[in-house]
């Protein structure tokens, strides 16, 4: 049995039985993932599969890029959120929006696991991406570039203790780190953060470096673009998806990126050598 709630802390310990060179049972920390319900004026919305944490900027980032809303000011209250019958888990957090934006909430299903950005869109026209093409004039030095990988992974606490979630993370120009956000979901992760950004009155995020701790896919690339974000990094791969979208917004996507080494597989001007 899991010590401390997975319904409400990011991280529980577990029971495990390690195979090394010989077996023997104890504890370890394991990531938590559970059902957070999104209801719009109390009607159910949508079930969102996240890590517990910062629950009221993934709803706001969640609404955002969704296009439900385009301002802090849009949401009127979100509750604290409580927990849901004991037989199913999980939270439950509603929100009330201003009367120009309930209109927005449309008729369909918007259920998302944590691996899956875009699980509740119904046609392939609705990927697709609104946003404006990036005109910063953001420009980053490789060296600045090389170590935030080092910075990112020193910032997640949660990832320390379970090897098990990713990372988005907001820094300047320069390489300060502005802002990390934490989630089993890799698109819940840039959701907290875009919903931090809205709090805070950051948006858009034209004069930042988005870094992200895996791959980079099309929902990324998506959430980046109408969150107003010039430069994407990545630790792992992009999706070719994911670059034809960088390309036709004018975003600068880096890849495999690392000390000694890095791909830019869009705009690189925005990459200084020296």
């Amino acid at each position: 049995m899991s010590e401390r709630d997975p319904n409400t802390e990011p991280a529980v310990r577990t029971p495990v039985q390690r195979l090394a060179r010989s077996t023997f049972s104890e504890e370890d920390w394991i990531a938590s993932e559970a059902p957070l319900e999104i209801r719009i004026g109390n009607t159910p919305m949508t079930v969102l599969m996240r890590t517990p944490g910062n629950d009221g900027e993934l709803v706001r980032g969640f609404l955002y890029n969704e296009g439900v809303i385009a301002l802090a000011e849009d949401v009127l209250s979100i509750d604290p959120g409580h927990l849901s019958p004991e037989d199913v888990g999980g939270s439950v957090i509603n929100v009330e929006l201003s009367p120009t934006r309930e209109h927005r909430v449309q008729d369909r299903a918007f259920y998302s696991n944590s691996s899956c950005g875009v699980c509740g869109k119904k046609t392939i026209s609705t990927l697709e991406v609104k946003g404006a093409i990036a005109g910063s004039r953001l420009r980053v030095r490789r060296a600045v570039l090389e170590v935030l990988p080092e910075q990112l992974r020193h910032a997640q606490t949660t990832f320390a203790k379970t090897g098990g979630v990713h990372a988005s993370g907001l820094f300047t120009a320069e390489g300060q780190l502005i802002a990390v956000r934490e989630d089993v979901g890799r698109h819940n992760a840039l959701d907290k953060l875009v919903g931090w950004g809205l709090i805070e009155g950051r948006l858009p995020l034209s004069d930042n470096i988005l870094l992200v701790s895996g791959r980079v896919s099309y929902e990324l690339v998506q959430k980046a673009v109408v969150a107003g974000v010039p430069f994407i990094a990545a630790v792992g791969a992009p999706s070719s998806l994911a670059v034809d979208v960088a390309e036709r917004f004018d975003l600068t996507l880096v890849g495999f990126l690392k000390r000694g080494s890095m791909n830019v597989y869009s705009h690189a001007e925005r990459v200084q050598l020296v």
